[in-house]
């Protein structure tokens, strides 16, 4: 009975470890990134950080935390924001701008003159704006 409680706790004990272990990893390898993503620190500075987040991992970590952590959050939402616009701007390009029916017609009008499109496709179009 001893040894199956043992056990148990020998379990507890080892995905307690585990779960800092992967905790400290994704500490070290966020540190890492921000590190290279700053294109404000200079090579040297680069240089410098990596010699100790690589040759001290953790204490490396913990000091990078410590003397850069607030830039590190404004460069993450600089980023977010980044990404947000560009793919609001992607999004716009896609979908075109909203037009009015009228322009619709008139646009559909000028691809019926040119014969780009026939009659029943342009009455399609204008079925469509008129919706």
């Amino acid at each position: 009975m001893g040894s199956i409680s043992t056990n148990f706790w020998d379990i507890l004990l080892w995905s307690f470890w585990f779960f800092i272990w992967i905790s400290a990893l994704m500490v070290w390898f966020r540190c890492l990134f921000d590190l290279f993503g700053d294109p404000d620190l200079s090579g040297w500075g680069k240089a410098g950080w990596a010699i100790l987040l690589i040759f001290v991992p953790w204490l490396g970590a913990l000091i990078y935390l410590i003397a850069r952590g607030r830039s590190m959050a404004g460069r993450q939402m600089k980023a977010i924001a980044e990404q947000q616009a560009a793919q609001q701007d992607y999004i716009q390009q896609v979908a075109g701008k909203s037009t009015s029916p009228a322009s619709q017609i008139s646009d559909a009008k000028a691809l019926l003159d040119s014969g780009a499109i026939n009659q029943a496709e342009f009455d399609s179009l204008k079925a469509k704006a008129m919706a």
